[in-house]
């Protein structure tokens, strides 16, 4: 029954068989239910290649941003100050001591009687001028002590002192306050700089920060953040040579670094 279902020829064969197999109608006609699988199978890949392409497309997108997204990290370097040793100077001067104007000590006289007119006497008009003058000198020698302690200026701070200047909280809260404060300057981390700017500055000997410096440069931006936020430190504990208060030298290291 096979070999006699093999030997029927087909629809197309019998309406062509008196024809020119080779127009174009028979060969489409021939080729119609490959030719319709094919584009059905196309067209369920492009159908699921329109689904399945925006969700690619979205996580491509979300790796991309997260690719972009950059951490900021702030490395605080060690700050123990230099262990160089220094034969200390010579301790100041002492001050000179003020100028204490004294009057002269009269003893009393004791007399006999005291005459009624000499019981209450007016002063003269040469003690008075004497009195003026004193106070006068008085008066004058204050004005000098004033001008001279307005006029005293702190030494040079020094580099090395016996008790080096403490900052609040110790070292790891200036670090703590350092990177608390410090803010990353958007135009560098658009441009993609860091680097360690140290930073210059001195301890007063009232515990003030003063004189603040950048001592190693990376960038204008850099440099002058790290500079306002050590211009904002809270006061130290002063840095004292021989029992007293002394301005000293500190540094401190900022790192700046961005991490993609």
């Amino acid at each position: 029954m096979k070999k006699e279902l093999n030997g029927i020829p087909e629809f197309n064969d019998i309406v062509f068989e008196s024809r020119n197999k080779e127009y174009g109608a028979y060969m489409l006609r021939k080729d119609y239910n490959r030719n319709v699988a094919i584009s059905l199978l196309i067209a369920v890949l492009i159908m699921a290649f329109s689904i399945v392409a925006p969700y690619f497309s979205a996580r491509a997108l979300e790796n991309s941003m997260r690719r972009d997204e950059r951490e900021v990290l702030i490395n605080m370097e060690n700050l123990d100050q230099p262990n160089e040793t220094v034969t200390p100077p010579p301790p100041p001067p002492p001050p000179p001591s003020d100028v204490v104007q004294q009057a002269k000590y009269v003893p009393p006289v004791v007399v006999d009687s005291v005459k009624p007119e000499d019981a209450v006497r007016l002063m003269t008009a040469d003690e008075a001028q004497i009195e003026v003058q004193n106070d006068e000198v008085i008066d004058a020698i204050q004005e000098v002590r004033e001008e001279v302690q307005e006029d005293e200026k702190e030494p040079e701070p020094f580099i090395i002192v016996e008790e080096m200047p403490e900052p609040q909280g110790g070292v790891a809260g200036l670090l703590k306050f350092i990177g608390d404060n410090l803010v990353y300057p958007q135009i560098a981390q658009e441009n993609n700089i860091g680097g360690k700017v140290i930073v210059r500055f001195c301890v007063t000997s009232k515990g003030g920060v003063d004189q603040v410096s950048v001592f190693k440069s990376v960038d204008p931006a850099l440099d002058a953040e790290a500079i306002r936020v050590v211009k904002s430190l809270p006061a130290f504990r002063p840095g004292k040579q021989g029992g007293k208060p002394v301005p000293v030298w500190y540094t401190v290291p900022i790192n700046f670094q961005i991490k993609n």
